[in-house]
């Protein structure tokens, strides 16, 4: 088949890496697929148009109210893959509920991260309840080979003379969702105190306004340093060199960088919601913080107990290992796309 997906697709951003990666599933299984940026598209019928051409035979949307509102009422058939945002957030808006339902009606199948997110479903949409799965995202680094630590260290500001530097990496893209201002009056506070300790946000402009406030903050923290995009293989070295991955959004559906830090080997510490409480036992495979001032606390009880931390990393682990098989993902993939023919 040829299959178009649809979906958030701006680069190095999380939705960009689970369309890419279902696409190697798809297309292992010898089918086509076609990526396409749902920002692109001003209306459903430009989506129409594409599908009229007689140019797919099936669609697969990610995030039901910003890809699946683009194949409504096509009359090709498709499947969905629910986004943190249309459970978190995007149920609370009754406009975009009445979508994703009508959304949910039309699809063939659904796929959920997590037993909360299929849980939050069924209780929204509890007529659709039979065609929603459970499948985790799943996971396979590689982290460039070729990558420097001391080289990437020069382009930031971090002193190179500097000993034992215990570098914190939060990994988001741009926007308010993300929250990572969250943290810096309280990283900033505890590097005067501990000037070895720095943490580096690492992202894409998502939202042009909120980056201008964050690099207008950062410019008067202490500590805390923010690097653009990079690709996903330097992405991984990067926090597989680095003291430990933060994760201080408001809302997650499932985050991809907390994963990865996991099968990396590097622990994390993420804010205490339910999307990141869900693949996070706290004190067993990360640590889970409420508020800035817990996160340094737990920040500085990791870097002063080297056993919890290597406890927390194998226990990561072997968790990713056993509920994030690449494989098992590819299989329901090809299984569920399987039955749009």
């Amino acid at each position: 088949m040829r299959i178009l997906v649809l979906g958030c697709l701006r680069a190095q951003t999380g939705n960009s890496s689970t369309a890419s990666r279902i696409q190697s599933h798809l297309e292992a299984a010898g089918h086509s697929c076609v990526l396409k940026d749902a920002a692109a598209f001003c209306c459903p019928s430009d989506v129409a148009d594409l599908i009229a051409d007689g140019e797919f035979d099936a669609g697969l949307i990610i995030h039901l109210y910003k890809g699946g509102r683009l194949l409504l009422g096509t009359g090709i058939p498709f499947g969905a893959v629910f986004g943190g945002t249309d459970i978190n957030e995007d149920t609370k808006n009754e406009e975009k509920s009445r979508v994703m339902g009508a959304v949910l009606e039309e699809a063939r199948f659904a796929v959920a991260f997590t037993c909360q997110m299929k849980e939050a479903a069924e209780r929204q949409w509890p007529h659709c309840r039979s065609k929603i799965y459970i499948q985790p995202q799943g996971i396979l680094t590689s982290p460039s080979p070729a990558f420097s630590y001391e080289d990437f260290l020069r382009t930031t500001e971090i002193p190179q003379r500097l000993e034992a530097v215990r570098l914190f990496v939060l990994v988001c893209g741009l926007r308010r969702v993300k929250d990572p201002l969250y943290l810096v009056d309280a990283f900033s506070e505890w590097h005067r105190r501990e000037p070895r300790v720095y943490m580096v946000i690492i992202g894409p402009t998502v939202d042009a306004l909120f980056t201008s406030e964050v690099e207008a903050k950062l410019s008067r923290a202490g500590g805390v340093q923010l690097l653009r995009e990079m690709p996903q293989q330097d992405l991984q070295a990067v926090m597989k060199c680095c003291f430990a991955v933060v994760n201080s959004s408001i809302s997650e559906g499932m985050s991809a960088s907390i994963l990865e830090a996991m099968d990396l080997g590097v622990p994390v510490l993420a804010r205490n919601i339910p999307g990141n409480a869900a693949i996070i036992s706290h004190q067993d495979t990360g640590l889970l913080f409420s508020d800035p001032q817990e996160f340094v606390q737990l920040a500085e009880r990791l870097i002063g107990n080297p056993t919890l931390r290597s406890q927390i990393v194998g226990n990561a682990k072997e968790y990713v290992n056993k509920q994030h098989s690449w494989h098992l993902e590819r299989e329901v993939y090809q299984s569920l796309v399987a039955g749009l023919q």
